[in-house]
């Protein structure tokens, strides 16, 4: 689902159709930069009206104004989770499940020149880094409260900054999650070391820009976007959707359970990995579905128990119990 601001100037070749296509093309896009990597979504180009909105199951239009000449409102659209996963796999795409997740960023800003540290004052990073948040993004940052003490630690090891351990500072926070982004700025070039450990997974990157200044307004977002751009792509990496995998699994549920029925049925239809599900046979004592998944038997039995299914396998068949 997504929910955008669409708006055009209301003039005598205004029609309220082309808006909200374009609106649908911005929930599209929105939709594609929350569920695929900066690269993946680069493969995407050309998609036409027609079959985007082959892909909405429904729109809704609300908070209709008129503002100085100006025509303002608001999109909510809903795409089918199905279409959008088959056509995503006939782009030769991997989606991910978009799940937020809250990290802890360190980002500390090194004067390659006096060799000075700023973790707080001084530290444009800080400062500015939760300054814009777009809503597609799927990491929310909690950034490290002042401590003195943290920076003084920190000011010592200015010359092995890069090998600090720095469980001390992490385990103040209850947070599995962490990324410690060190920032060397020299004159008009900047250097980046990302420590990116997502999901129990350590990731290290490095980039490089030259002639760059951090007091420049645009120098300093193009950096902060691209950060943002690599930490969003390597979580998204982590929830990958393997749809080349097609696992064909069959559930039994006892046939007098309509409630439990009907809530499994409402959750084959939510669960993501779930590509497709149907009605295998049914008789008096037992409905049987086939389920075709693309992941492992493994994640499809956390899958359901998160769900509060409670699931057995008696030759090959998963069980409600």
């Amino acid at each position: 689902m997504s929910d955008i601001e669409i708006s055009s100037p209301f003039e005598l070749n205004f029609k309220k159709s082309r808006v909200i296509d374009r609106g649908f093309q911005v929930s599209f896009l929105n939709l594609l930069s929350m569920i695929t990597t900066s690269g993946d979504k680069t493969q995407i180009k050309d998609i036409t009206i027609k079959e985007l909105k082959s892909m909405i199951d429904s729109f809704t239009i609300s908070d209709e104004k008129f503002i100085n000449n100006e025509y303002f409102a608001k999109l909510e659209t809903t795409f089918n989770k199905k279409k959008i996963l088959n056509f995503l796999e006939t782009k030769n795409v991997f989606p991910s499940i978009p799940i937020r997740n809250k990290v802890l960023l360190i980002p500390i800003l090194v004067d390659a020149e006096t060799e000075n540290i700023y973790l707080f004052n001084n530290n444009i990073f800080y400062e500015k880094w939760n300054d814009i948040k777009n809503n597609y993004q799927l990491l929310d940052y909690l950034l490290p409260s002042e401590d003195l003490d943290d920076l003084i630690k920190l000011q010592e090891m200015s010359n092995s900054i890069e090998t600090y351990d720095f469980i001390n500072l992490l385990k103040k926070y209850d947070l599995k999650d962490y990324i410690i982004t060190i920032i060397y700025k020299n004159r008009n070039e900047v250097k980046i070391l990302s420590k990116i450990n997502l999901n129990n997974s350590l990731k290290i990157n490095n980039q490089k820009y030259s002639k760059i200044n951090l007091t420049n307004e645009e120098d300093f977002n193009m950096i902060l976007d691209n950060l943002k751009i690599l930490y969003e792509d390597e979580w998204k990496k982590n929830n990958e959707i393997n749809t080349s995998i097609k696992l064909p699994l069959t559930i039994s549920i006892k046939s007098t359970d309509y409630k439990k029925i009907m809530y499994l049925e409402e959750t084959l239809s939510s669960i993501d990995l779930i590509s497709n599900f149907y009605i295998l046979n049914f008789n008096n004592k037992f409905t049987q579905y086939r389920i075709i998944y693309n992941g492992s038997p493994k994640t499809f039995f956390n899958d359901m128990n998160n769900k509060y299914f409670d699931l057995e396998i008696v030759n090959n068949v998963w069980t409600v119990k």
